[in-house]
């Protein structure tokens, strides 16, 4: 589907969507806002009550509503944030004790809060409000860029509670911030302020308290503008290269990607728009 080259978000793509299985059990309330903003897709954790602790049911909840975000071709950003004060505490401990379990046990290939494990093609931007601690550092984690308000806390405190940070914590810190940074957030289980984690470079943009959100958007909105099969592919070089992904299998990766997209229609559309000294219309194929 084509969709204009431009910041400002068409009026008819704008509002807030129904995505199937994300109401609390007996409620309209749902589990995870899915509002579309043009170009750019807001998934609100919404368990404000609790935190936006996770338990199996909102685990089921943002992993359709990253699928949604990924099978409608109009969405080219996601922005994904939290109700309330606080991003995401993390699990659900009285869930775990009860039911052992807080993701989707229709779909355990997701991973925690149905996003770890998740394949997201399109990007996602954490935007971060209050603490994002344990599973909620694991979500932040799973995305591809962090805006956060000043006074966030970041941290994986499962070592206090006789537990493992097992959704990616482990796994993705030591290779996005100093190893030895990594070692003393997972062995003495502290927070650390939105600042360090800034000059950890774990976060890309620090904002006010209150305009995290704000800011993602603008962010989002950037990233819009650009062909949406050139980001989906950039985030999957990126993605394997800082996964450790053998240097052969990248090139082999790389070449794949760009013959794709040297045959697309939008690469065809930017060097035309280039040449013609006007924006791109990008078009998605």
């Amino acid at each position: 589907m084509t969709a204009p080259a431009s910041r400002t978000a068409p009026a008819s793509r704008t509002g807030t969507a129904d995505v199937p299985g994300t109401a609390t059990p007996g409620t309209d309330t749902p589990l995870v806002r899915f509002e579309r903003r043009g170009a750019v897709a807001v998934l609100t954790l919404n368990r404000p009550a609790v935190r936006n602790a996770v338990d199996s049911a909102l685990a089921a909840a943002l992993g359709a509503a990253l699928t949604e975000l990924d099978r409608d071709p109009t969405l080219r950003v996601g922005v994904l944030t939290g109700a309330g004060p606080v991003f995401c505490a993390g699990a659900d401990l009285k869930a775990l004790a009860a039911a052992g379990v807080v993701h989707d046990p229709d779909h355990e290939e997701w991973g925690f809060a149905g996003i770890v494990h998740h394949p997201v093609r399109t990007p996602l931007i954490a935007a971060v409000e209050g603490a994002a601690l344990g599973g909620g550092l694991e979500i932040v984690l799973a995305c591809d860029l962090v805006v956060a308000a000043e006074d966030a806390r970041f941290g994986l405190p499962e070592v206090t509670r006789g537990l493992l940070a097992g959704a990616g914590g482990l796994i993705r810190l030591p290779r996005l911030v100093p190893v030895r940074a990594a070692m003393e957030a997972a062995l003495t289980g502290e927070p650390v302020s939105a600042a360090t984690a800034r000059q950890w470079h774990l976060v890309n943009r620090l904002t006010p308290p209150g305009h995290a959100l704000d800011a993602a958007l603008e962010l989002a909105d950037r990233i819009a503008a650009h062909a949406p099969l050139s980001l989906q592919a950039a985030k999957r070089l990126v993605r394997a290269s800082s996964g450790g992904t053998p240097d052969d299998e990248l090139w082999r990766i790389n070449a794949e990607l760009s013959a794709r997209l040297l045959a697309s229609r939008d690469a065809r559309e930017g060097m035309a728009a280039f040449a013609e000294r006007r924006p791109p219309v990008w078009h998605g194929c």
